[in-house]
């Protein structure tokens, strides 16, 4: 037997104005055929589980398209048409297959296609037929359409936010996959999409609110038939109508028992609804709480959340921690090539003044004004041996370059916007992260697998940007309505 193997990934923020195109997609991740094998057969990805599951039982796996970006805009119609181009004729190359395994995002927007996922999974559908079995992995972070619940068999969507769990998600497809093609299992699905937008600062799944949810999708699987249950979180920065929450389960040829799973989830939801809606902690509060305390502590910028597809160089929290003028040492990386350029120029030792940060976008400060000495320079690559958010294992800053400022701001400027995923981002630059007494990192809940271990205490800072948490704030058009909790006094049949 063989099954195909595809992956089109990309978290569309359409609140960012600069578009994605297909150079985005070779500057990460843009593979045909055996080198997919060959990248991602031994990784922390849904797409190791799914060479591993397969392989272990003798399976062929057949890699199709591997197509990869962090997350930003909204992929541009051209763009799109030539990945989907790409999927269909390696597809059409390969001859018969007996089952597809796909890893879509989930909350992918292209200019012609609001459910960009939806669009290539419904049209493999049509491609191969309804009796060929396509089975799905799936960001939490996805906004769930109809579309993509009526293309698969089954979706599987992480647990665990940060993604940990990717690799063993694939290898739940994988098993999923095995047992339909051998005649022991028939999944059936049902999802069930409360009105619930919830606020990425709640998302942290080890933690209330999300934590006895994940327990009550838990319970639902010792019942005989259950095969799998899914929280999709939502993506709040992709204003399209699916924007906001949902629930999957899969059965064993069971769809009333799915159905009545899913909306038992659901229900929970909108029982808990208000638990989903935080108090926000400003700057000022959170700097506060941070200098009262020993440190290292983490201020986490949510509303420049690199993750979210932010560019990264918002000054917010730096400018405010210079105005503090505290004693101690601060450490804060942005995205800077212009400002990178300049403290080349001046070499290791040199003194410069910068003009660091800063952004187009108009919910930004402008840039922040620093003094200080170039520290060392650096070609920006890494690797992060330890399991980490979304498995990343490689990374490429550009050209970096750290400046330590006069008021104790250690500043990391760098070539390229990077995730804060990897703790080797600071040691790889010779810099130990328990030097510092703040540490700002521009994330929600991804940092935390790598700088939780080191930081007494993550201080999640409501910050502006085109992430920030203030949902409330962000200027949806396409959204649904009614949504909680933008809208409150309205009544959801399945509360």
């Amino acid at each position: 037997m063989r099954v195909g193997i595809i992956m089109l990934y990309h978290e569309s923020n359409t609140f960012i104005s600069e578009p994605v195109t297909l150079d985005s997609f070779r500057r990460d991740v843009l593979l045909v055929g055996e080198p997919i094998r060959d990248a991602f057969s031994t990784s922390h990805h849904e797409l190791g589980g799914f060479f591993t599951g397969l392989d272990d039982t003798g399976i062929e796996a057949v890699p199709l398209l591997a197509a990869r970006i962090i997350p930003g805009g909204i992929v541009t119609a051209k763009t799109y048409h030539q990945l989907l181009e790409a999927m269909l004729a390696e597809l059409d190359k390969t001859g018969p297959l007996d089952g597809l395994l796909v890893a879509p995002h989930g909350s992918s927007v292209s200019e012609q296609h609001s459910d960009m996922d939806g669009h290539w999974l419904a049209t493999l559908r049509q491609r191969v037929g309804p009796d060929v079995p396509i089975i799905s992995t799936l960001d939490p972070h996805a906004n769930l359409s109809q579309q993509m619940v009526a293309s698969c068999d089954a979706i599987v969507a992480y647990r665990s936010n940060p993604h940990l769990d990717q690799k063993q998600r694939g290898l739940e497809a994988a098993s999923l996959m095995v047992g339909t093609l051998q005649g022991n299992l028939r999944p059936t699905q049902a999802a069930v999409f409360p009105p619930v937008a919830i606020n990425m600062e709640c998302q942290l799944t080890s933690e209330p609110p999300c934590k006895p949810m994940y327990k009550r999708a838990n319970q639902l699987l010792q019942r005989p038939g259950v095969l799998s249950t899914s929280i999709i979180l939502g993506f709040p920065y992709a204003d399209v109508e699916e924007m906001g929450s949902a629930f999957i389960v899969v059965t064993d040829n069971d769809a009333e028992l799915a159905r009545q799973c899913a909306d038992e989830l659901g229900d929970y939801l909108w029982n808990h609804k208000e638990t989903f809606d935080p108090k926000l902690t400003d700057i000022d509060s959170a700097l506060d709480n941070a200098l009262s305390q020993e440190g290292p502590i983490c201020l986490l910028d949510m509303g420049d959340n690199i993750g979210a597809g932010t560019p990264g160089n918002g000054t917010l929290i730096a400018r405010a921690i210079v105005d503090r003028k505290f004693s101690g040492k601060a450490f804060v990386c942005l995205a800077d090539p212009l400002s990178v350029k300049k403290a080349t120029a001046a070499e290791v030792n040199g003194k410069v003044t910068l003009q660091v940060g800063g952004s187009n976008e108009s919910v930004y400060r402008p840039p922040l004004e620093i003094h200080g000495v170039v520290r060392s320079l650096h070609d920006g690559k890494f690797k992060e041996p330890e399991v980490r958010h979304s498995g990343f294992t490689q990374y490429d800053m550009g050209r970096t370059a750290v400046v330590d400022a006069e008021n104790g701001l250690t500043v990391m400027l760098t070539s390229i916007p990077v995730m804060p995923f990897s703790l080797r981002q600071l040691t790889c630059c010779g810099l130990d992260p328990k030097m510092f007494q703040l540490i700002v990192a521009k994330g929600v809940h991804a940092p935390t697998a790598a700088y939780g271990p080191v930081c007494k205490k993550m201080i999640r800072v409501n910050t502006a940007g085109v992430s920030t948490v203030n949902m409330r704030t962000l200027p949806f058009e396409k959204r649904r309505r009614p949504l909680f909790p933008f809208e409150q006094d309205f009544v959801w049949p399945h509360g």
